[in-house]
């Protein structure tokens, strides 16, 4: 059990470190949407949805796993990218 663990805590390490790259891009495109309300954009958040039930279903992946885990993402991402457009524009 303890070499499962290690496993999945590197894997955990892994993920965060991705996301920060994510995160990068998020603030990019906070600095390049020319209003507020280009930050929401629902259909690239269905499109990015799409893309990754796809991807989870050629990994074999459940989609009761990664949906909700990408839909929280996505809508953190979001958030933050407001308070990122915010910040620039004061």
């Amino acid at each position: 059990m303890p070499e499962v663990r290690e496993g999945v805590d590197a894997i955990d390490r892994e993920l965060v470190r991705l996301i920060a790259i994510r995160t990068g891009y998020m603030e990019a495109a906070a600095r390049i949407k020319p209003d507020r309300g280009a930050v929401r954009d629902e259909d690239r958040k269905q499109d990015v949805l799409t893309k990754v039930g796809r991807a989870a279903d050629a990994a074999g992946v459940p989609r009761a796993i990664v949906e909700p885990v990408w839909e929280t993402l996505v809508e953190a991402s979001i958030a933050y990218e407001f308070t990122v457009w915010d910040k620039t524009r004061v």
